[in-house]
């Protein structure tokens, strides 16, 4: 791997392809069969060590309808043994688990709050986030399969809690946890996207019922911008179509008037911008924060994003913000 762990995504940059990043329908499934019900999970070699992070790191299998996917598991050190509150957290497009677990941090903050955390990998490098069948991905719905069979599994060998179930992801990872959230409100008991939006137009996700969601985003987001996408220009030769997105705020709003969440309440604090629905009697709280001056990048992250995707916001630590507006939400 490279030193840089953002190389995918600079490479990316380079060739024209960084309006992929986020929101996207992705990759294709030759390679591997579609996912299903029904599934099998196999423990394989250790996956590389954060520093400094207690708990226990595994890179596993689950074989789903015949095809195999693999993710990145991270127990935290006082695992009892009992199920605990799950976090899927999905990389973004042209990166992979482990890029994702550098640039976040996610473990340190997961293990402080007792949580199992998986880093599920994309089929080709990219999540299937909207709803629209392309020549690379005919099955839109593959992805959203796979995230019900690995819950599934780990719930039936008892590691994970049904009723903790929470998905986050960073950019087209971002993208898909909208996805998973607005699509299926009764696997998960909330949801965090940071530099993702919902996809519109041909592909649109829309949400069909109430749970708790957070967006953090970049005002400066020069990959996928606040206002959103609407008119994507053309993919370079041999990609797929770039999806269409409604911009930030229209996402929070959806996701808000689908819970009956309250009117907006709006606040500016040191280095962001604070909108705030509060929870409605279905108990699904919406908040959108909008960082200032950031760009394409995960607040508070150690890791220097690519040339072109902007400034890292330093006025919060996006894994701790989200894992405590998460962690408080049951299903």
């Amino acid at each position: 791997m490279s030193s840089n762990p953002f190389s995918p995504y600079a490479a990316a940059f380079a060739l024209g392809l960084a309006l992929t990043a986020a929101g996207l329908t992705g990759c294709s499934t030759a390679a591997r069969p579609p996912a299903a019900a029904g599934s099998t999970s196999t423990p394989s070699a250790s996956a590389p060590a954060v520093p400094a992070v207690p708990g226990v790191d595994s890179r596993e299998r689950l074989t789903v309808g015949g095809g195999t996917r693999e993710y990145l598991m991270h127990r935290p050190a006082a695992d009892g043994g009992g199920p605990r509150p799950l976090l899927i957290a999905f990389h973004g497009r042209g990166a992979d688990a482990e890029n994702l677990r550098k640039q976040s941090g996610l473990d340190r903050a997961a293990e402080a709050r007792g949580m199992l955390l998986v880093y599920p990998e994309a089929l080709g490098k990219a999540w299937g986030a909207g709803t629209a069948p392309t020549d690379r991905r005919p099955d839109p719905e593959a992805d959203v399969r796979f995230t019900e069979a690995l819950v599934a599994e780990l719930v039936r060998t008892g590691r994970a809690d049904p009723h903790r179930v929470y998905v986050a992801g960073f950019s087209n990872g971002g993208s898909m946890a909208l996805r998973i959230a607005a699509q299926r409100p009764d696997l998960v008991a909330g949801a965090a996207s940071v530099s993702g939006e919902l996809p519109t137009g041909a592909a649109a996700v829309k949400p069909t019922g109430p749970v708790p969601v957070l967006i953090v985003y970049g005002a400066e987001d020069p990959v996928r911008p606040l206002a959103g996408l609407p008119s994507p220009g053309p993919a370079a030769p041999g990609e797929e179509p770039i999806t269409a997105t409604m911009s930030a705020r229209a996402g929070a709003e959806a996701f808000a008037a689908a819970g009956g969440a309250g009117s907006p309440a709006e606040e500016g604090k040191p280095g962001y911008d604070s909108v705030t629905w509060p929870a409605g009697p279905a108990g699904a709280a919406v908040r959108l924060l909008v960082m200032h001056g950031a760009g394409h990048t995960w607040p508070g992250s150690a890791v220097p994003p690519p040339a072109g995707f902007g400034s890292v916001s330093t006025a919060l630590d996006a894994s701790a913000t989200l894992l405590d507006f998460l962690s408080t939400g049951r299903r």
